[in-house]
This record gives C-alpha cells, structure tokens and sequence, in this order.
C-alpha cells in the first residue's frame, strides 16, 4: 500500500488507517455509538487490515474510556504484531480538563495500548479549560521525555491550528496533523483555510468520517428502513432521515456509475476521492464493522479515479454537501 509522511516526520503511514472507535465495547456514551463488537470479530478485523497493508491505527482515550485502546492492544498482541511494524496514533480528550491532564493520565494511555508505544498524540478537539500555548508544552514535554513522538490535534480550526503549530516550532517541534472530519458531503476544510495551512506547513489532514459514517456506502438509500435496525444513535441524525437520504441520492447515484465502470463498491470511490483528490497531503481513517469492510477499505489503493470522474463527484457533491459555502 503508498505510504506517506506523517507530517514533516521521518514516519510513513499507509494512505489508509483504521478507525478504532467501534472497538469500544459499549463503554461509556462515545463508546455506545456503534454498539458492542466481538473480541474475535476486532481481532480479525485488524488482521484483515494488517494483511491488505494498513500499517496504523487510530484511537482514543474517550473511545470507550479506553476500551478502545485496550481491545486494539489485545488483537496486536493475540496477531503477535512486531512494535516497529505499526503506528499507534491515540488522542487526550481536553473537555473541561487542564493541560496538566495530558501528562497525567498519559500513563492510562500506556497502560491500554502496552507494549505498542503511541507514535502519535493528538488534543481531540479545542475544548480544554487551558490555553492551546500550555496544552502544546504539555505535549512537547511528552516528546522530550521520548514517551510520543509525533504531536497532532483534532478538530482545531485555522486560527488553533496555526497557534498550536507556531507554539510548538519556537521549541523546535512542528505540528504533525489536523485530524478532520472530511467526505463528500462535508467539505468545510476546503474553505475555510484549514487545508491550504495544513498543505503550506507539511500538516497532514486525517480524514475522519471519510464516508460519512456510512451514509455514502449507499446501502441507506437502497434500503430507507435499514438505519431504523442499526445499533447506535446514528439512526437519530438527520442526515438518515428519509428526506435528507433523497437530497444525497444523486451523489449516490454517481458514486454507483463510477463504481460499476472499476468494479468496485461506491464506498470505495468515495474513500478513493478522499485520499486522491488533493494530493499526498490527506490520508483517511475509515472504520471498520468486519473483514469486508476492511479489506474494502484497503482495496482502494488498487484503482485511480481518472480526471473526469474527479469532476464528475466535485460537481455533484458541490450540490449535496452539508457546508452551504461549496455549493
């Protein structure tokens, strides 16, 4: 699988990672999101990921209350994965925590994902009672210490993007990715400066939600009711309601044409514009509910969307996504 620099590092990751967030276990209230998973369905969805090249894996402390963390570590240990074979990226969640947090509860982090060390560290959004300035000494700190290597954030918008990233530059670090959430019908960072600062300084944009959390897999438009029978609060978001299902649908539609012409599935055109359309500068975190997925997911490092077909989505998508700024 292409691999690309995280950040302006000397770490390559695959093009496509895997999101951890459904191995939570139905811990906690993030981690009820997508139900409970099987420990040997997780485990073979991480090898089936490892098989087909994906070479990272993204998590969080928030994910399950670690849950996450600790079923992931579990399967690399059950696959008995080498430590130097993989990327481990994991985030702090800063809501209504101070900076001070981050150091402490550090050890939580180790603990979960032992003995896979954790690459990258990420502020999960802009949220913390402290300042951006002492969050990144915090982190910085962190990589001094040689605990992480990378340091990144989540959900940070242009103006604490830049502040993190400058803050950490006058110690000689750099920051390393912006972790967003970006598909077809959300392409806000587009605009609103976030990806020409994460292109001009060697920040790498993680694409969360790279499908919509399955909205533009297709399967809730061919099937109106199925959302009603999935576990978790996505049947409650309006983007699955009926009538915002039938404003997507002609997205859908050309996701299908194109899919059929590379005999492949419209999720994976739609993974495939993600990581294509602007260059080695983004790479995606899809998850994963079973093998298939998985190796769906991988697989679409085995086809290129020609010139047209980018066009093709760009147009249509600019007429169906959320953001009223692209359209």
């Amino acid at each position: 699988m292409e691999k690309r620099k995280l950040g302006n590092s000397a770490c390559f990751i695959s093009v496509i990672g895997l999101g951890c967030w459904q191995f939570s276990k139905n811990h906690g209230l993030p981690g009820s999101y997508w139900g409970d998973m099987g420990e040997n369905t997780i485990a073979a969805i991480v090898q089936e990921s490892l098989q087909d090249g994906v070479n990272w894996f993204d998590t969080a402390e928030l994910y399950g209350n670690g849950m996450s963390e600790c079923m992931l570590s579990a399967s690399l240990q059950q696959l008995q994965v080498n430590e130097n074979d993989i990327v481990i990226a994991t985030k702090w969640n800063p809501v209504l925590r101070f900076a001070s947090s981050i150091e402490r509860t550090f050890p939580e982090r180790e603990k979960n994902l032992a003995p896979y060390p954790v690459t990258l560290l990420q502020v999960h959004n802009p949220f913390s009672v402290s300042p951006i300035k002492e969050q990144m000494q915090r982190m910085a700190a962190l990589v001094k210490e040689n605990k992480i290597k990378l340091i990144g954030v989540s959900n940070f918008n242009l103006a604490k993007m830049r502040k993190a990233n400058e803050i950490l530059q006058s110690v000689d670090l750099a920051l390393s990715s912006n972790q967003m959430r970006y598909n077809l019908l959300d392409r806000s960072i587009e605009f609103n400066g976030v990806l020409d600062y994460a292109r001009e300084h060697q920040i790498t944009i993680i694409a969360y939600s790279p499908l919509a959390q399955g909205l533009l897999t297709g399967r809730f438009h061919e099937e109106l009711g199925l959302i009603k029978r999935r576990p978790g609060f996505r049947r409650y978001l309006p983007a699955f309601q009926e009538r915002s299902l039938q404003k997507t649908l002609p997205l859908i539609r050309v996701l299908r044409e194109i899919a059929e012409g590379h005999r492949v599935v419209p999720a994976q055109v739609a993974l495939r514009w993600v990581i294509q359309f602007h260059g080695d500068g983004v790479v995606a975190i899809p998850g994963a509910s079973s093998t298939l997925q998985a190796q769906q997911n991988a697989a679409v490092m085995d086809f290129e969307l020609t010139a047209d077909e980018l066009i093709a989505l760009d147009a249509v998508s600019r007429k169906v996504a959320k953001v009223s700024s692209v359209n």
